[in-house]
Parts: C-alpha cells; sequence; structure tokens
C-alpha cells in the first residue's frame, strides 16, 4: 500500500474531492483525519468509511479561524501520534461579476481559500519539522492560473495558493518537506451540480478528454503527491483538467 501507516489530514474531506481523496488514502493504508467545518456530514462520512474497514477519524474545523485550526491539529495528533501528510483542500465559491462582488464576499473567500491554507500549513508545520519529514499538498485550480471570468475573489485566493506554494518549496524542501499544488479544472462536484446543464455542456466543448473531471480524478493526483513516488517532486503545480487550458 502506497500510504500505509501515513497520517493525514485532508481539510475539506466530507463530502466532493475531499471525500475521494479521504477514501482512496484509507484504502491506501493512510490513517486518515476527516476534517470539515460540517460536524453532522462529516461525523457520517467518517462512520461509512469505518464500516468499510478504513482507519478514520473525524475533526470538526473552521479553516477560517486559527484557533480551531490549532485545536484540530493537537487533537489529530494525540489521536494519531503523528501528521505526515497535509492536504489544503477546503475551499468555497462566492461568484459575482466584478461591478456587483460586495467586499464581504470576496473577504469570506480569501478567508477559506487563502488564510485557510496559510493557517492550516503554519499548524501542522511544528510536526512535520520535528519528523524531518512530510508531505504538503494544496488545492489551487487553473482559475488561479489563468482568471475566469465572475470570479475575482476565487482566482486572487487561488493564484495566492500558487505563491505560497512555491514559496514554501523553497523554504522547506531542505527539510525533508515536500510543498506541491493541485490545480483541477471543472470538476464533478456540489459547486458545478448547480450549473445550468446548457453550460456544462459548453464546459464539455472547451476540455480536449470531452468530459468534466471526476473527484477521483483529484484524488488521484493527491495520492502521487502524497506517496513516496513524488518524493523528487517538489514546488510544482499539477494540472488536472483535461487539457482545458493548453
Amino acid at each position: 500500500m502506497r500510504l500505509k501507516d501515513k497520517v493525514a489530514v485532508i481539510t475539506g474531506a466530507a463530502n466532493g474531492i475531499g471525500f475521494a481523496a479521504a477514501e482512496k488514502f484509507a484504502r491506501e493504508g493512510s490513517l486518515v483525519a476527516l476534517a470539515d467545518y460540517d460536524a453532522d456530514l462529516g461525523s457520517e462520512k467518517a462512520m461509512e468509511l469505518k464500516e468499510k474497514g478504513l482507519q478514520v477519524e473525524f475533526f470538526q474545523v473552521n479553516v477560517a479561524d486559527r484557533e480551531s485550526i490549532e485545536g484540530m491539529v493537537a487533537a489529530v495528533k494525540d489521536t494519531f501520534g503523528s501528521i505526515d501528510i497535509l492536504v489544503n483542500n477546503a475551499g468555497i465559491t462566492r461568484d459575482g461579476m466584478l461591478s456587483k462582488l460586495s467586499a464581504e464576499d470576496f473577504q469570506a473567500v480569501l478567508d477559506v481559500n487563502l488564510s485557510g491554507v496559510f493557517h492550516c500549513t503554519q499548524a501542522v508545520l511544528p510536526v512535520m519539522l520535528e519528523q524531518g519529514k512530510g508531505k504538503i499538498i494544496n488545492t489551487s485550480s487553473v482559475s488561479g492560473v489563468y482568471g475566469n471570468i465572475g470570479q475575482t475573489n476565487y482566482a486572487a485566493s487561488k493564484a495566492g495558493v500558487v505563491g505560497m506554494t512555491k514559496t514554501w518549496a523553497k523554504e522547506l524542501g531542505r527539510k525533508g518537506i515536500n510543498v506541491n499544488a493541485v490545480a483541477p479544472g471543472f470538476i464533478h462536484t456540489g459547486m458545478t451540480a448547480k450549473v445550468p446543464e446548457k453550460v456544462i455542456g459548453q464546459m464539455k466543448e472547451m476540455i480536449p478528454l470531452g468530459r468534466l473531471g471526476s473527484p477521483e480524478d483529484i484524488a488521484n493526483a493527491y495520492l502521487f503527491l502524497a506517496s513516496n513516488e513524488s518524493d523528487y517532486v517538489n514546488g510544482t503545480v499539477l494540472h488536472v483538467d483535461g487539457g482545458i487550458m493548453m
């Protein structure tokens, strides 16, 4: 198994990409901390995986709140003894054209998608530094690299994630910690479920592979970056987008 006995913290793990990654990691031998804001759904999803014989525990966390994050990290360490992998997957959208985007919606997205990544990583860092090793995987987006109409806040947050990823890769590489990012394209999740079918069709026309991605497609990328197979991969942004941005 590719992650045997490794302890992984995955934020936003109660649904979508995060849940797909949690199940995949656990099936590869990892002890998985499902970290999510939604306590009811998170507990339900953790029980679902436990019933499949997988080693997981749920930890409630608000990634926009530093105190909540520190409490989660301490609880994970107490439960599992270490933290080998951090997947900063949690994210939200509050889309709107620039002329109509409220300051509150702009800030809310940055608080979760950008500041949340900073706070989670900084909270986990002492554990990884003490161990002398670790894998940090951040979730960016093709919107963060190329921009997207109606997503000033989301694109800005995901562009910031790219900048932090490359900075941390340079700072932490010599300390045994690999830092990389994944940039998903259009993926079938709760976020895209609200998109009209006509728009979905237009998206598919833009993608050389002719389909939207699945949560498992992104989870596979996370798994590679979390495994020993990526030990010489550092500071990269892995695009998993069906070729939409070639």
